[in-house]
C-alpha cells in the first residue's frame, strides 16, 4: 500500500509507506526542516503524528507506547540537536528492551564532512545507543534500511533502531520495492536433555527462586511461569521494574528486587541456592551492583539473549524464547510428576507471609505541613482504578511505590531501568494512547517534573487523561541521600527550592492541587482521577524522609 492517493513518490513518501505497511500508529517529533518530506508523507497517512515540546519527551512517549504494544512507535528529530536530545529515550528503550524505532534528519550529502550546520556521525553516534543504527548514503537504500531497522526492533531482543535520513536524499524519487536484509531469530529448541538438566537442577536445589523479566509480559507467558512455580515449589521473585509479570496477589510471589526491594525479597535472593532466570537480563540493580548470585548460587538464564550470562556455580544459558523453555520444563515436570519436601512449601508460604508483612505501609511521624509517604501509600493501595496503569519516574520517590503498590495484570507497570529521570509524564501520555480503555497514573519527584513538565501542554493539546502524583521535597533527594551517606552535612548541588508547581501545571493546561497531609492527598486524588484530563496532585513531603529503607533500620 502507498502513503497517499496521489502525488509523486519520493524517498520520503516511501518510508512512510514502510512504517504504514508495518502497523506503526504512532510518531512523536519536535519537527525539523531536515525531515520536511517525511513529515509531509505522515499528514497524508493513517499515522497520529504529535508534536512535543522536547525531543526527549517524544523519544520516551514512543518508548512507553512500544512497551505496552510490543510493537514500534516513531520518534522523529533533526541532525545532531535532535539526535542528542533523542538520546536518553533510544537509550532507555536500550536497556528495557522495547521496540522503538527513531528517525533523524541529516544534513545534504553534498555538505557531509564539512561541519555543515548541526553535522555530526549520525550512526556512529546512535549505535552507541542502539543495537541498530545506520546512514544511508544512497536514496535507494533508504527504504530498505527503515524496513530493516523496523524488523531489528521486533526480532530477537527487542528494542530500539535508529536510521538518519539525508535532507535532500528524501527528496528523490522513490526506487523500486527491494527486499530488505533478512535477521534470522537467534533462538534455539529446548531439546528434553536441557529440560530436564533444568528439572533436576531445580529439584535439587533447597532454596530456588524463579526469577521472571520483561518477556514474560511480553510474550503472555505469565500462566505458564506461575504454572511452573506451582508444580515445582519455586517462590517468584521479579527483576527490578518488572513486577507486574506476574500476578503480586499469587501465594509464590515474593518480591521484587532491585533498589527499594524489601528485607525478605533481598534474603530470599541472595540466600537462594538456584536462580532460574526467565526472559530478561540480569541488570546491576537486580544483582545488588553485581554482588549476587553468590559463588554457592547455581544460575539457569533462559532467554533470546542469554548468550550474556556470566554464571558462578553451575550455570545453564539457553537462548530461547520464554514460552517454548516453560513449556519444556513444564512437560518435563509432567512427565515426571514432583514430590517436592515440604520444606520447599513452607518455605514458600514462609516468604510469602513475610512479603506480606513487609509490603503493607504503617504511617509515620513527619514535621508539620508536610505529607508522610508511608500514608500516601496507604491511600493509594486503597483508591487505584482496578487495572490502572503505574508509571513510575527515577528518584527515591519511587521506592514507596515499588515497596507498596500491588499490580495484579501484566502490562500495568512503567518504570524505566536506565533510571532515566523526566519519564513519568511524556510516559504517561505513551501509554493513555497505547491503551485508552485503562486509566493512567504517574509518579514523579519534582527534580524528574520539571524536566519535562512541558509535556503536559502536548496532553492538554492532544486531549490525553491521565493523573499525576508529584512528590515535592524542594531536592535531588536519590543524590542527596548518597550525600548524606557518603559525606554526612556536606550536600552540594541538591538543594532546588520552592517551586510553585501546582501553577505551573495550570499553566500548561492541566487541572491542579497541592496537598500537605495524607488527609489532603485521600481527598484530592479522587478528584483527580476523576479530571477528563491531565490531571496533577502536588504532595509537598518532608525533606527528612530520605528514603523508603530507612524504615528497615
Amino acid at each position: 500500500m502507498t502513503a497517499t492517493a496521489g502525488g509523486p513518490r519520493t524517498v520520503a513518501r516511501a518510508v512512510v509507506d514502510e512504517l504504514v505497511d508495518a502497523g506503526v500508529t504512532h510518531a512523536f517529533t519536535v519537527p525539523g526542516e531536515s525531515f520536511l518530506g517525511v513529515l509531509d508523507a505522515l499528514r497524508d497517512s493513517p499515522i497520529r503524528v504529535i508534536a512535543t515540546r522536547h525531543e526527549g519527551g517524544a523519544a520516551f512517549m514512543a518508548e512507553a507506547f512500544g512497551k505496552l504494544s510490543r510493537r514500534p512507535a516513531v520518534c522523529l528529530g533533526t541532525r545532531a540537536v535532535g539526535a542528542a536530545n533523542l538520546a536518553i529515550g533510544i537509550h532507555t528503550a536500550a536497556q528495557d528492551s522495547t521496540p522503538m524505532l527513531a528517525l533523524v534528519g541529516q544534513v545534504r550529502t553534498s555538505d557531509r564532512g564539512r561541519e555543515a550546520f548541526q553535522e555530526i556521525d549520525l550512526a556512529a553516534f546512535l549505535a552507541t545507543l542502539s543495537p541498530y543504527a545506520v546512514d544511508p548514503g544512497a536514496a535507494a537504500d533508504i527504504p530498505s534500511a527503515v524496513r530493516t531497522a523496523l524488523r531489528h526492533t521486533v526480532t530477537g531482543r527487542p528494542g530500539p533502531a535508529c536510521v538518519a535520513l539525508a535532507e535532500d536524499l528524501l527528496r528523490a524519487p522513490a526506487p523500486e520495492r527491494a527486499p530488505a536484509e533478512t535477521r534470522s531469530e537467534p533462538s534455539e529448541p529446548v531439546t528434553a536433555e536441557q529440560a530436564r538438566a533444568v528439572l533436576d537442577l531445580i529439584r535439587g536445589a533447597e532454596r530456588p527462586v524463579l526469577l521472571t523479566g520483561v518477556d514474560v509480559l511480553a510474550t503472555g507467558s505469565t500462566p505458564l511461569a506461575v504454572a511452573l512455580a506451582e508444580r515445582e515449589a519455586l517462590p517468584i521473585l521479579t527483576i527490578w521494574r518488572r513486577p507486574d509479570s506476574v500476578p503480586n496477589d499469587h501465594p509464590h510471589y515474593a518480591g521484587m528486587t532491585g533498589l527499594s526491594s524489601l528485607p525478605g525479597t533481598q534474603a530470599a535472593l541472595a540466600e537462594a541456592d538456584l536462580w532460574v532466570v526467565v526472559g530478561d537480563r540480569l541488570d546491576e540493580n537486580t544483582v545488588a551492583g553485581y554482588r549476587l548470585p553468590g559463588a554457592g548460587t547455581d544460575v539457569v538464564h533462559a532467554w533470546l539473549d542469554a548468550g550474556g550470562l556470566e554464571p558462578r556455580g553451575r550455570g545453564i544459558g539457553i537462548r530461547t524464547g520464554v514460552g517454548a523453555f516453560l513449556r519444556a520444563l513444564i512437560d518435563a515436570s509432567m512427565a515426571d510428576p514432583p514430590d517436592p519436601a515440604p520444606a520447599r512449601r513452607d518455605r514458600v508460604r514462609s516468604l510469602r507471609e513475610r512479603w506480606e508483612r513487609e509490603s503493607t505501609p504503617r504511617p509515620r511521624p513527619v514535621a508539620p505541613g508536610y505529607a508522610d509517604q508511608f500514608g500516601v501509600a496507604a491511600v493509594l493501595r486503597s483508591l487505584l482504578p482496578a487495572g490502572a496503569i503505574t508509571v513510575t519516574d527515577a528518584g527515591n520517590f519511587s521506592g514507596w511505590q515499588a515497596r507498596y503498590l500491588r499490580w495484579s495484570e501484566p502490562g500495568t507497570f512503567l518504570g524505566p531501568v536506565s533510571g532515566a529521570m523526566g519519564y513519568a509524564v511524556p510516559c504517561a501520555i505513551g501509554a493513555r494512547l497505547a491503551r485508552p480503555d485503562r486509566p493512567v497514573v504517574a509518579f514523579v519527584g519534582d527534580g524528574g517534573f520539571l524536566m519535562t513538565a512541558a509535556e503536559l501542554q502536548t496532553a492538554a493539546r492532544e486531549g490525553v487523561a491521565f493523573t499525576l502524583v508529584v512528590f515535592d521535597n524542594e531536592r535531588y533527594n536519590t543524590i542527596r541521600m548518597h550525600q548524606e551517606r557518603r559525606h554526612p552535612g556536606r550536600p552540594v548541588a541538591t538543594t532546588l527550592g520552592r517551586s510553585d508547581l501546582a501553577e505551573v501545571s495550570r499553566g500548561l493546561g492541566a487541572w491542579a492541587e497541592e496537598v500537605r497531609s495524607v488527609e489532603e492527598f485521600a481527598a484530592s486524588f479522587p478528584r483527580a482521577l476523576a479530571h477528563p484530563g491531565p490531571a496533577v496532585v502536588v504532595v509537598h513531603c518532608d525533606p527528612e524522609q530520605l528514603a523508603v529503607a530507612d524504615a528497615d533500620a
